[in-house]
This record gives C-alpha cells, sequence and structure tokens, in this order.
C-alpha cells in the first residue's frame, strides 16, 4: 500500500493506492460498506477511485483511517477475509494504538503489536489492548479469570485458545462447562440424554468451536471425548488433567461452586474462567463465586486476571452504548438507594 499527503480546503487530504487489484472489492466491501462505516467512526471523506481511496479531514484522523485500512489490506494479502467485525476491530485497535506502537516495523507478524491465535481453520487477532493482554495471559498463565461485560470476546478467545492448545498436542481434551441449572432439577424436565438437556446453555461454546475446528471436527471430538460438556454440578469429585477447561458465566457459580471446580484442576491443565459480574441470576442475597474468586486468589502466583470495560467491546457499536446506559442505570439506582430520600418519601 502506498500513501501521498497533500492539503485539501477541507482538511488535509491523503490518498491510499493499493498494488493488488483483487483484493479491492474485499477490502472495500460490498457497494464500500467498509469505507463507509470508516467514514462514519472516524468522522472522514473517502472517494474511491479505482484502485485508489482519497480521504480528507483532520490529520490525526487520516492516520488513524490510515492504520485500518493498512489492518485490513494486510489481512487480505495474509489469505484471511474480512468482514465488518474486522472491520470494528480495526476501527477500535487503530483508536487504541495512536502512538503507542509507531516505532513498531513497517513489515512482518509484529507490525500490529497486538498478540494472535491460530487455529486449523483461522487465525483470530486481539483487536483491543485487553484483548491482547488476555491472550499474553493465556499463555503464561495457569489459571485465568477474565471478567468484563458482553461482547467483550471473553468466551470466544478463550475456546479458541483451548483449541489451539488440543491441535497442538499440549492437551489432550476441551473440558466445556457452565452452571446453567442445577442437576436433576430444570435439567430433568428437557427431552433427551444428558448432552440435549445441556446443549442450549453451552450454545456459545459450540458456536465458537464451530467457527475454531468445524463441526465436523467438533462432532468426532464430542463422539471420542476430546471435547467434553460438563455440567458443572456433575465435576464434583474429578481431577482434571492435561485438560483445557471453560467454566463460563462463572458469574452465576456459588462460592461453593467456584471452590468446587477451581479444586478440580490437575496437572498440565489450563483453567479460564469467563463471567460478566453485572449480571448475577442468583437468588438475592447469594454471593457470586467468580467476585470472590478474583478477590480472594486473582494476585496468586500462576493466576492471571483481566477485567474488560464497556470500550473493549468488539460487536456491534450500538452494544457498547446498551452496556453503557445500563451500566448508568444501575450507578443511579444504587446512588438512590444509598442517598438522602427522594422528596415525598415518609423519612424525608
Amino acid at each position: 500500500m502506498r500513501t501521498s499527503h497533500s492539503p485539501a480546503l477541507a482538511g488535509d487530504q491523503l490518498v491510499l493506492s493499493f498494488d493488488d487489484n483483487r483484493l479491492l472489492g474485499r477490502l472495500f466491501g460490498q457497494f464500500d460498506q467498509n469505507v463507509a462505516l470508516i467514514e462514519q467512526r472516524l468522522g472522514v471523506r473517502a472517494h474511491v477511485s479505482g484502485n485508489h481511496v482519497s480521504l480528507t479531514g483532520a490529520p490525526e484522523t487520516l492516520d488513524r483511517a490510515r492504520r485500518v485500512f493498512d489492518s485490513l489490506y494486510a489481512r487480505l494479502r495474509q489469505g484471511r477475509d474480512v468482514t465488518t467485525g474486522d472491520v470494528e476491530g480495526a476501527l477500535h485497535q487503530a483508536e487504541q494504538q495512536g502512538i503507542l506502537f509507531s516505532d513498531l516495523p513497517t513489515e512482518g507478524p509484529e507490525r500490529h503489536g497486538f498478540a494472535s491465535i491460530g487455529t486449523r481453520r483461522k487465525t483470530i487477532q486481539a483487536r483491543t489492548k485487553a484483548q491482547d493482554t488476555y491472550l499474553r495471559l493465556l499463555e503464561s498463565s495457569t489459571l485465568i479469570f477474565a471478567t468484563g461485560p458482553a461482547g467483550t470476546g471473553k468466551t470466544y478467545l478463550a475456546v479458541a485458545y483451548a483449541a489451539t492448545l488440543l491441535e497442538r498436542g499440549v492437551v489432550d481434551r476441551i473440558i466445556l462447562t457452565r452452571p446453567a441449572v442445577e442437576a436433576g432439577e430444570r435439567l430433568g424436565f428437557l427431552p433427551g440424554d444428558m448432552r440435549d438437556k445441556v446443549d442450549p446453555y453451552l450454545r456459545p461454546l459450540y458456536d465458537a468451536l464451530y467457527d475454531m475446528v468445524g463441526a465436523e471436527k467438533v462432532e468426532r471430538g464430542l463422539a471420542t471425548q476430546q471435547i467434553e460438556v460438563a455440567p458443572l454440578a456433575f465435576m464434583r469429585g474429578r481431577t482434571l488433567t492435561n485438560a483445557a477447561i471453560i467454566l463460563d458465566e462463572a458469574q452465576n457459580t456459588t462460592s461453593m461452586q467456584m471452590k468446587m471446580f477451581l479444586t478440580r484442576l490437575g496437572e498440565n491443565s489450563k483453567m479460564i474462567v469467563t463471567g460478566d459480574p453485572s449480571q448475577v441470576d442468583l437468588p438475592p442475597g447469594q454471593i457470586s463465586g467468580l467476585s470472590q474468586a478474583v478477590r480472594l486468589i486473582a494476585g496468586e502466583k500462576d493466576v492471571g486476571h483481566i477485567a474488560f470495560k464497556d470500550t473493549d467491546i468488539v460487536r456491534h457499536e450500538l452494544v457498547a452504548r446498551i452496556v453503557r446506559a445500563y451500566d448508568a442505570d444501575g450507578r443511579a439506582r444504587a446512588a438512590g438507594r444509598s442517598g438522602a430520600p427522594a422528596p415525598g418519601d415518609p423519612a424525608s
């Protein structure tokens, strides 16, 4: 990709030129939708002409736009696809990078700075600084807690990392679990065997696995027990060795359930615990095992903790605004409960 700068009437102008015309349709998107998204999010004006994109805007936004186009074009040259989610991720990454990685090399796998995971079907690169920290913690720690709102990639990256460990032969199996419902109660009213009963609650984990290694390999792994679906209530008494173990929706574990789960860790295993402390569905007065565990052991040796924020959400940009709106409402309600009585209240 080549660039050139020139002054313009409504701001600076940056012209990007791309060498491989075969990639331009996927780079710009259908009806140039990727270009339109970049315009909208960065506040630049873009004009596509052949293999050139002319951008007009403030210098700092032009530099971000260049980073985004550069990142997406590099993906395509590596044989990877570009989706709307990839554009969102590149935009998020460009915003966070600023001058942080300005001294990175212009070529090679490290030039974007963020860590990546390579599975059989695709390569997943961290889209935010928090995701980059998460991937590095997954590599360096035995027990990893990932907390934060939906849409930050906690579960998806955990499954991707587990899939790479299995493919590389580092572990013998993947174990997926969620504190969905109590065994013997609501599960018993669902038709089918245990997997049929548990599947609806573990669907997000399956979806991520299908994306990483393909449905056929997942089904074969389930048949050979290389991939195991283990309801949390059924894990008591086990020692999990040579395994990548993922506990999802961990905010809905009780204190005793979490202690039971964490003490299942065996030799040569990796344990990943994900959850959103703001979405606890336990009965009132019940302590979330996730929040307690993070408080008690997150600082221990070989234990990692990454706390995602709403600014790390990599789904549709509207999701981040939804999360912020609910968080703001929750804070306002909490402040109202702890503050002075409202006018008209009998206590006022």
